[in-house]
């Protein structure tokens, strides 16, 4: 296989299953494996790089589309330049469907459901367990991350572009916390969640309310990064980071040296199996609203909701199992799926299917801690 200017010679792989090798800078390889197959499952990232050729593929091919992506601008973009088409042609394309987003995104439609009255905001806290080896990512998680944050600015256009109102705020307006702070709630410090979940849970709560008119979710996202070593640690690793990423030297260092610029989170081999073997998250979510029979637009939140989205590693088990069961819903349950087609996040194609069940019984728990 060619890309970019390098030949790669391809590994055996011993299977009964017919495999089809496709290459994303080779539209025609692309069109021949869309054709073939019902839901294509797309790993291949950073996306902003290799996502948008196999999106198009799909579409023009009458593919449907899943990939486990947590970049907001490809998954913002990809909503913006095409929807109408995936519409036209009867596909979905249904971006982070892993780790990003699927636990946030269904753990508030879950949280919602089980909540008796009107829910108006939600805090959500991650946290990952590990072994004595620690955890690690792969770095193309990181390498995503690297560009990402050098080209925010697009982001930012990208936004303009898609033209949105502000949506309306349903009770108590969402307190903001310090960048870095305490968290009671996790019993550690803990800084706010860098990935796509707020712009996903974003997304999904403009779908809920424009389209099915209702009420909006506030949302913030924060992630625990453990003692005062930590903080130290984050603070300066932050600074060399946000400083490298404006020059182009800079980016290619991060991303030449993942590892040791992100103090070993981050390598070109992925974690260990022993690694994937003793790591686990958890997402809490605190949510706040309105009993039934309470007017939200009158005084403070009287009623409170706790839930638990539990799962394995994060990377290779739960995003495993997180977007194979959204592949399989989308094939046995299409006709619950918005529209007949279009960009959609996974809570806006899928609020209407039996997907969190189907998560609840492939390793990622969804569970309600309390109710007050």
């Amino acid at each position: 296989m060619l890309q970019e200017g390098v030949w790669y010679t391809m590994p055996e792989l011993k299977t009964d299953i017919e495999i089809i090798v496709a290459d994303v800078s080779i539209e025609e390889s692309l069109a021949i494996m869309c054709q073939q197959g019902l839901v294509i499952l797309n790993c291949v990232g950073p996306y902003r790089f290799y996502g948008e050729p196999v999106v198009k593929a799909c579409i023009e091919n009458g593919a449907h589309y899943i990939d486990i992506c947590g970049e907001p601008q490809f998954l913002e973009r990809m909503q913006l330049e095409y929807h109408t088409k995936a519409l036209d042609r009867g596909v979905y394309v249904i971006g982070s469907c892993g780790f990003d987003s699927i636990p946030a995104d269904l753990g508030i439609l879950y949280t919602q459901r089980q909540f008796r009255g009107t829910l108006t905001a939600v805090e959500s806290f991650l946290n990952i367990s590990s072994g004595p080896e620690g955890s690690s990512g792969h770095a193309a998680t990181w390498q995503a991350a690297v560009h990402g944050f050098a080209d925010s600015k697009s982001l930012r256009q990208l936004r303009k572009k898609l033209g949105h109102k502000p949506l309306p705020v349903v009770g108590a307006k969402i307190r903001k916390r310090s960048f870095v702070f305490f968290s009671k709630e996790i019993e550690q410090y803990a800084i706010p969640f860098m990935g796509s979940d707020p712009s996903v849970v974003k997304r999904t709560q403009r779908f809920l309310h424009e389209e099915e008119q209702q009420s909006p979710v506030q949302y913030s996202a924060y992630v625990g990064i453990g003692g005062l070593l930590s903080v130290v640690k984050l603070f300066c690793g932050g600074l060399i980071f946000w400083f490298m990423v404006k020059f182009s030297l800079g980016r290619k260092l991060l991303t030449t040296f993942p590892s040791l610029f992100s103090f070993g989170l981050f390598t070109k081999s992925g974690p260990t199996i022993k690694q994937i073997e003793d790591t686990c998250f958890s997402m809490i979510l605190f949510g706040e609203g309105y009993s039934e029979g309470t007017d939200p637009t009158q005084g403070r939140p009287n009623a409170k909701i706790c839930t638990q989205v539990l799962g394995a590693e994060p990377g290779y088990v739960a995003t495993v199992s997180a977007m194979v069961q959204a592949a399989v819903t989308l094939l046995n349950e299409v006709h619950s799926l918005p529209r007949r087609g279009g960009v959609y996040t996974p809570g806006a194609a899928f609020y209407k299917t039996s997907l969190i069940d189907r998560l609840h019984n492939h390793s990622i728990k969804f569970s309600v801690r309390g109710y007050q």
